[in-house]
């Protein structure tokens, strides 16, 4: 039960601070999902932080573990938002922003893992 309780506050706080950064109203100038963008990256970036010093530290089973990545990092990234977003390129026939939001997405969410965990060791 206290694993289940671990998860769901920092869920709930990952949630909360999304939330927040999709009220950051300077992100509207242009037709690209900067919100959803920015929560996936930051944590991507905060997760390969938290899997490198688990790793390096032995404390990929802790509690730790199960608050900031399952939890924070869960509740803070949306794949369910960027399908959706991407869904909704298609369907207008912005081509060239969904490549453009697919792969640059992908490209830097894979990057920022990385990175964090790289700057960790």
């Amino acid at each position: 039960m206290k694993q289940v309780l671990l998860v769901f506050l920092g869920g709930g706080l990952g949630s909360a601070f999304r939330f927040l950064i999709s009220n950051i109203s300077f992100l509207n100038i242009i037709k690209f999902p900067f919100h959803t963008f920015l929560s996936n990256i930051i944590g991507c970036l905060i997760f390969g932080f938290f899997m490198g010093w688990a790793i390096k530290n032995d404390q990929i089973n802790s509690p730790n573990t199960l608050l900031i990545a399952t939890g924070f990092c869960g509740g803070l990234t949306t794949f369910s938002t960027f399908a959706y977003e991407n869904i909704n390129m298609i369907k207008s026939g912005d081509l060239n922003h969904f490549i453009l939001y697919t792969l640059l997405s992908i490209i830097t969410s894979f990057a920022s893992i990385y990175l964090g965990m790289l700057i960790i060791k």
